[in-house]
């Protein structure tokens, strides 16, 4: 690492007066940065396709194409679309606009309003959570890539690892059938052995299991009988995790210097990759009959009157679009001041949705054949989540000719998706602990984000137990739902009315320029009324219709329901808790002390002195009086 950067003081935060030589300089920070103390994105590039891969991720493949199955096929655009339109984008702008207005990261930030603070923390304890099992759900594809180097894939047949229930085919196990004029119920070898035919709709299966089912949860998961049963580390899958984690360390070891370069590969080769799944996909005998339950001729209009499909829609795309996890915050935080966030926020957010739909015509093109070749309707091969990525499209894939490559390309797809997200996820903890004091923060970089996923392997070990998928299933259930939404109810309620909508239009426009009346009337709308509504109602429905975890047919123990309650409490108890630190810290009579911590800190406004202007010429910059002082943790809250 270079010396630290000469004192704000005598630069008055421009890089002109900086006189460092290039061999002083911090890895992070280079001559075409604007802040010479957080440093910037090396290019507008390196920005977009950083937020592309954040919001791009393994949903966009194994639940969206699903859900549009789901909810009438091709109808399902119109609420996807509206959906979009009214939550998704105008919490993706205001987000991106915040980050980069303050750069700072999502705790930090908000000194735009003290009272609230706690829902930075909210963000960031709940994407500590996520990263711990996300990168388990990437060590799975790392683990079925690695395996798909053989010259016949592990899963396509009942081996050596198979019980007496595995099976490449449905049997039969009786049906009903015309004997001598009468209808007989009689078990299939009778019919059979009497050449008679089975009546349609009347056949009965034995309950089998295909060897991608087996293989997935004997050989790959070594899957216990539940959450009690722990059992032991597998270690290939805990190799797998290690990998995982070194691949993210690498990639953010200079931070957005490094991990922008990485992104030109991981987050645009997925693309390579589903153009040629789609292009083979489309070639095969079933492939238009997938189609069709996708988004053709089985696409059902009447389902926009039922109001399922509307949660589903707002709900896939809020989370979709990773809004109120902190890393939109701290990924724009990064941006230069006059960078156009508005436009950003639409090409990231189309090419999201895009993406999205894209991706569903890869899948549904294979599923159909392997539908074809089984004999099977679309309905019973089609399936999400882990069913999807590693039971049923990897079925699909062994019944291809060089079944090896797509199986290679397939999870080598899934990996890049999971690592784009991951690298977001992680450079949201590093900013928050570096915006404690960027100065020295940023010469301890490196052993912090080594340090940092270190800690979260060690953390994850429990998730490749053979334990573990319940806990993965157990930390998806209760952290990544409707804590978020707490946290964007919060984060767009208090910017809005509190903050002020309009004040912090003003803010925007000292960004992107002076925009007229009619350019902020959608946004206006949207803001303060559209998307607080619409986020309130899928909260709502989310904590009615909120059950306990299960996975497949196991239900967990009560300890485990506890386990998963403690944990979204820790996420959201910070709200509260930071509250009321705020409220016994300032000054006056409760009311004054409620009323002075819902006012921006008196340090909130842009981070360099050349961009504050006449609005925020007010501002004392504080990091000159604090550039002696030993940072702490607690200059996060207080």
């Amino acid at each position: 690492m270079g010396m630290l950067s000469l004192p704000s003081f005598l630069s008055c935060g421009k890089k002109k007066d900086f006189s460092l030589t290039s061999g002083e300089k911090d890895a992070e920070s280079s001559d075409s940065d604007e802040n010479a103390e957080r440093g910037n994105w090396s290019s507008k590039g390196d920005y977009l396709l950083s937020m592309v891969g954040y919001a791009v991720g393994l949903g966009n493949v194994w639940r969206f194409p699903y859900l549009t199955y789901q909810n009438g096929g091709g109808a399902f655009l119109i609420p996807y679309t509206l959906m979009l339109a009214l939550a998704g984008l105008p919490l993706f702008f205001m987000e991106c606009s915040l980050g980069q207005f303050a750069s700072l990261g999502p705790v930090s930030v908000w000194k735009i309003l003290p009272l609230f603070q706690g829902v930075g923390i909210t963000m960031v304890v709940i994407s500590a959570f996520v990263t711990i099992y996300y990168n388990v759900i990437i060590a799975y594809a790392l683990y079925y890539l690695f395996a798909s180097f053989q010259k016949v894939l592990p899963w396509s047949d009942c081996f050596s690892w198979a019980d007496e229930f595995c099976s490449k085919t449905r049997i039969v196990s009786d049906c009903n059938a015309t004997l001598n004029g009468e209808i007989i119920h009689a078990n299939y070898s009778f019919v059979m052995s009497n050449n008679l035919t089975c009546i349609n709709g009347t056949i009965n299966y034995k309950p089998v299991q295909f060897p991608t089912e087996q293989y997935w949860n004997k050989v790959a998961l070594q899957r216990s009988s539940g959450l009690d049963e722990t059992g032991r580390i597998v270690w290939y899958l805990a190799l797998c995790l290690l990998l995982a984690w070194i691949i993210v360390g690498a990639a953010l070891c200079k931070g957005i210097k490094s991990s922008g370069k990485v992104v030109y590969f991981t987050a645009l080769f997925p693309y390579v990759i589903l153009l040629i799944l789609l292009v083979r996909g489309a070639t095969l005998e079933g492939a238009l009959d997938g189609i069709e339950y996708y988004i053709g001729r089985q696409s059902n209009i009447t389902k926009l009157m039922e109001a399922e499909v509307w949660k589903d829609a707002a709900t896939q795309i809020f989370y979709s679009l990773s809004v109120a996890w902190g890393g939109l915050v701290a990924l724009s935080s990064y941006n230069r001041f006059h960078n156009n966030c508005y436009s950003d926020a639409i090409v990231v957010c189309v090419t999201n949705c895009v993406t999205s739909v894209f991706a569903g015509f890869a899948i549904f093109s294979i599923l159909g054949h392997m539908a074809f070749v089984s004999q099977r309707p679309v309905s019973e091969v089609v399936d999400s989540g882990f069913e999807l990525a590693f039971v049923a499209y990897p079925e699909a894939l062994s019944k291809l000719p060089v079944s090896p490559l797509w199986s290679f390309l397939f999870f080598f797809m899934l990996v890049l998706l999971g690592l784009d997200s991951q690298f977001a996820a992680i450079e949201t903890l590093t900013t928050t602990i570096q915006d404690i004091s960027p100065k020295v923060m940023r010469k301890l970089r490196l052993p912090i984000t080594l340090g940092l996923c270190a800690l979260l392997f060690f953390l994850g070990l429990i998730c490749v137990t053979q334990a573990g998928i319940y806990w993965v299933n157990l930390i998806d259930h209760f952290c990544a739902g409707w804590g978020i939404l707490i946290s964007a109810v919060l984060e767009i309620v208090g910017i809005v009315y509190v903050y002020g909508g309009n004040r912090f239009i003003e803010d925007i426009e000292m960004m992107i320029g002076k925009k007229s009346f009619s350019f902020w009337l959608w946004w206006r709308v949207c803001w303060f009324f559209i998307t607080p509504v619409l986020l309130m109602a899928i909260l709502v429905w989310s904590l009615i219709t909120f059950s306990s975890p299960t996975y497949g047919s196991v239900s967990y123990p009560t300890w485990g329901n506890a386990v998963g309650w403690c944990m979204i409490v820790f996420c959201v108890i910070w709200i509260p808790i930071v509250a009321v630190i705020k409220i016994f810290k300032a000054e006056g009579t409760l009311v004054q002390r409620i009323v002075s911590c819902c006012r921006p800190a008196a340090s909130w406004g842009p981070y360099l002195e050349s961009h504050r202007g006449e609005r925020y010429s007010h501002i004392v910059d504080s990091k000159k009086k604090k550039e002696h002082e030993i940072p702490t943790v607690s200059a996060l809250v207080y």
